[in-house]
């Protein structure tokens, strides 16, 4: 095929997303690390409700998941239904509480940083074990972003593989090098927007040019069309919702949004947009299947989305549709870097090396710093040839950050004598218990992220009822949360 029209496309996709990078780099020049790390808490409600879902929704979604469903068939659906059920939690239960009580928690802007004002703590024992998680599985995380882009560009024009992966890691770099939270935020709320229309076409389309029957797949496949191919499939599946309630990434965003009254129709939209787009790339991995039949190079490099949508389509019409690779894995890679750079320049750098006297500007400049160096880190792992799938790669890491800070996160927003002993524990033990379950007892079929929020959670609990109940102080923290909240619905309800 003529890729000429697809590598013209995807020029002027890249230029627009460096473009929005320099905006907001030229608009704020002078601005500190609250409007870096968190946009100044200025986000809209679209804007904030596509950022969620654009940085959740990896490139993983068009091309990891639709595999999976290929490959093995409507049993791997469990794992967009657990999806869309712990991403509608989250925004129905945690969303609101966790923007109230991070502002009254000193108007924290990282997740570590909230965690510990939440306690009142002076140890830094808490943020300094979830900056080095976050730096950990951030790399991890955005290796599977810049692995996706190569193998885009490699399918799709030729390009070395890993000459491609430096590609769109140094576009990524950009625009989030200059820009900061707001440019990641708007490029995501564009980059969604991509990413919606490209799942809801190519099915649609895909539906007239289906030559694969049923039979022959149940041939090759006995249990494709069966949802229900075991208990662990299901409860694996299930458990993958267990992760948005610890993922920093995304619950940042909650406390980004500008208004507890904005938060409602976020959580809309947010929700919408999510669902819509877990049910239509379920779609694609079936239609695929129906439609490619079974190729062993397809399932391998993750292609089902790519080679549908390039048998279909013009090449005018594929390079934008094909563009929502590259808005999926950068929109996901952008707010992971931002986050680890976030969680070590705010809880690491400042408060330890700089003893609370880093100025704004050095703050920025050092945020920038740790942007470049995950970076490149993680461009050294896609570029190894054994570091496993698109799909492995997000399970392992968010697998980690669910059972590490899911737990603590929501015992801090609903239990009043939950304390930082509890909270340290609970992180601790569920980070660990996930990673030794992934090392040695992935062979039971059982995702990790499953006995590691549990344990996590059972650690952060027995902890907290071990040691001393929390201050008077932290006691009252914890209801002028309550009552933030409160009184924010209660305008809304009386306007």
């Amino acid at each position: 095929m003529n890729s000429k029209a697809e590598i013209a496309v995807f020029v002027i996709y890249l230029a627009f997303m460096i473009g929005i990078g320099l905006f907001f780099f030229l608009r704020s020049k002078n601005a500190g690390e609250k409007e870096y790390f968190l946009g100044g808490r200025k986000m809209g409600p679209w804007v904030s409700a596509l950022s969620a879902g654009a940085s959740d929704m990896s490139a993983w979604v068009l091309m990891g998941l639709p595999t999976a469903i290929y490959a093995m068939g409507v049993g791997q659906v469990w794992i967009s239904v657990g999806l869309a059920l712990g991403y509608a939690l989250s925004w129905v239960f945690e969303a609101p509480r966790l923007r109230a009580f991070s502002i009254v928690a000193d108007d924290a802007i990282t997740i570590p940083q909230y965690l510990t004002r939440r306690f009142r703590s002076k140890s830094y024992a808490l943020q300094v074990t979830c900056a080095v998680i976050f730096l950990v599985a951030y790399t991890i995380y955005a290796a599977s972003s810049v692995k996706a882009a190569g193998t885009l560009f490699h399918t799709v024009i030729g390009m070395d593989e890993t000459v491609a992966m430096y590609l769109a890691a140094g576009i990524i770099i950009a625009y989030t090098f200059l820009g900061g939270f707001s440019a990641v935020c708007w490029t995501d709320f564009f980059q969604g927007l991509l990413m919606l229309g490209a799942l809801l076409l190519a099915p649609v389309f895909a539906a007239s040019h289906l030559t694969v029957n049923a039979d022959q797949i149940t041939a090759e496949t006995p249990a494709f069309f069966n949802p229900f191919t075991s208990w662990q499939d299901i409860a694996s599946g299930l458990g993958w919702g267990l992760g948005y309630f610890g993922m920093p990434h995304i619950i940042i965003r909650f406390m980004s949004v500008e208004s507890q009254k904005s938060l409602k129709k976020s959580a809309a939209i947010g929700i919408t947009w999510t669902t819509l787009i877990l049910l239509f790339a379920a779609l694609v991995g079936i239609f695929g299947r129906e439609m490619l039949g079974f190729d062993a190079e397809i399932n391998d490099k993750s292609l089902v989305f790519i080679t549908m949508v390039r048998r279909i389509f013009p090449s005018v019409i594929s390079g934008v549709l094909l563009s929502a690779i590259l808005a999926a894995s950068m929109s996901t890679a952008d707010s992971q870097l931002l986050a680890a750079a976030s969680a070590f320049s705010s809880d690491v750098y400042k408060p330890l090396v700089r003893n609370n006297k880093a100025s704004d500007r050095e703050m920025l400049w050092t945020g920038r710093m740790v942007v470049l160096i995950v970076a490149v880190v993680a461009l050294v792992i896609a570029s190894n040839p054994g570091a496993g799938t698109i799909m492995s790669l997000v399970s392992n890491a968010w697998g980690v950050f669910g059972a590490a800070f899911g737990p603590a996160i929501l015992l801090s927003l609903f239990w009043k004598r939950f304390n930082f002993p509890g909270a340290l524990a609970g992180i601790i033990v569920g980070a660990l218990v996930d990673i030794l379950w992934l090392a040695f007892l992935s062979g039971t079929g059982l995702y990790e992220i499953i006995p590691g929020f549990l344990c996590g959670g059972l650690a952060a609990v027995v902890t907290t009822l071990c040691t001393r109940k929390p201050s008077d102080e932290v006691e009252a923290l914890f209801e002028k949360g309550i009552s933030f909240q409160r009184e924010a619905k209660q305008t809304k309800q009386e306007h």
